[in-house]
Order: C-alpha cells, then structure tokens, then sequence
C-alpha cells in the first residue's frame, strides 16, 4: 500500500493523500471546539506492524472505531483499533493467534498554532490527519512481549526438541556427567554384591 505521505521537493512541507484508509478528514469540524463526529473503518494493516515474534499480518483487517472532537489546540483522537494478531510462542514455537484490543487518544494540532520544539506534537496537515503512525504506537507496545500459546504451555524438551505438550510422560535416562563416575563405582558395588549372595 503506498504510503499516505508524499514529500514536496522542498522536503519541508508533507502533502498528505485523502484517499489514504490512514488520512482523516477533519473539515467537518471546522475548528469549533465543542464539534465531534465518528469514524468507524475497516483499513488493511500496515507492513510491520509488530514484533520479531508477534504482529498484525499485512493488508489484514484492523477495526478503527474513533471519534474526532475539535478542541481549541486542535482535533483530539480517540477510539480503540481492533485485529488480530499471528506469532510464535516463545515456549514451543507454535502458532499465537489473539485479538487486541487497543484504546488510542492523540492530540493533533492544528499547523498554525506555536509549540516548543521539544514538545511531541502531532500536527495536522491543512485539514488532514495522518493516522498511521498514532496507530503504530498504539498497537505494537501493546502486543506480548513473549507471546505463548497458552499460560501452561511446557515447551521443548530442550535434549531432543519435542514438544513437551505432545508427550507429557516424555523424558531421557541421562546421567549427569558429573555424577557418571559414581555411577559406575555403584554398579561395581552391585555387581560385587550379587556375587557375594551367589
């Protein structure tokens, strides 16, 4: 999907497309703070919208439901993004699917009103509102950290691999290495007793 943002040659001014499913459009709130209206979209999840380990698959469906509310700074954001996330358990390497559920507010600024430098504001563009990014972190803090395909999952059997939920009685008769010479001082001791009681 191309990105939402287009870069005049001055590289100083950000010419935004409406037609974008990321762009919002803010004139109909004509900046009277007080003024509100909804969106509610179905938009295609961006390229990486997650983790190493867990995301938001690509062009799959996420669930805006936001309302716009024109306030004396600006337009503040606010809504919650609904998906479905895919990934690998970090126990067994299994699949992960879970939906999330993630709430956003972001304040958008209006271009000709003077902030510091310093401060992280959003601004918008003309009239336009460039979502995607607020969508970003909003939902990535917000997945697992180490995704697991259930609380008590066991993972690997970490001699052979196996998955320890596919075998539950599943073990190795190994011998520690460090106890394997009194091992074989016990087998000897064995061996010496039962000649005896021969």
């Amino acid at each position: 999907m191309a990105d939402a943002r287009a870069r005049h040659p001055s590289e100083s001014i950000i010419h935004l497309d409406p037609r974008s499913p990321y762009v919002l459009d803010t004139r109909e709130l004509a900046r009277r703070p007080g003024t509100m209206r909804k969106v509610s979209r179905v938009v295609p999840a961006p390229a990486d919208l997650g983790t190493e380990v867990i995301g938001v698959p690509e062009g799959s469906d996420l669930g805006l439901d936001l309302r716009l509310e024109s306030v004396m700074e600006g337009v503040l954001v606010s809504g919650t993004v609904r998906g479905r996330v895919v990934g690998e358990c970090v126990r067994c390497l299994g699949e992960v699917e879970q939906d999330v559920v993630v709430e956003v507010q972001e304040l958008f600024a209006y271009p000709d009103r003077e902030y510091d430098e310093d401060d992280d504001v959003r601004r918008l563009v003309g009239d336009l509102i460039d979502f995607e990014p607020v969508l970003r972190d909003a939902v990535v803090p917000a997945l697992p950290f180490q995704p697991v395909c259930r609380d008590d999952c066991p993972g690997l059997c970490s001699t052979c691999g196996a998955p320890l939920a596919d075998d539950p009685d599943h073990h190795h008769d190994a011998v520690d290495p460090r106890w394997a010479a009194l091992s074989s001082v016990l087998d000897d001791q064995t061996m010496f007793d039962r000649k005896k009681e021969s």
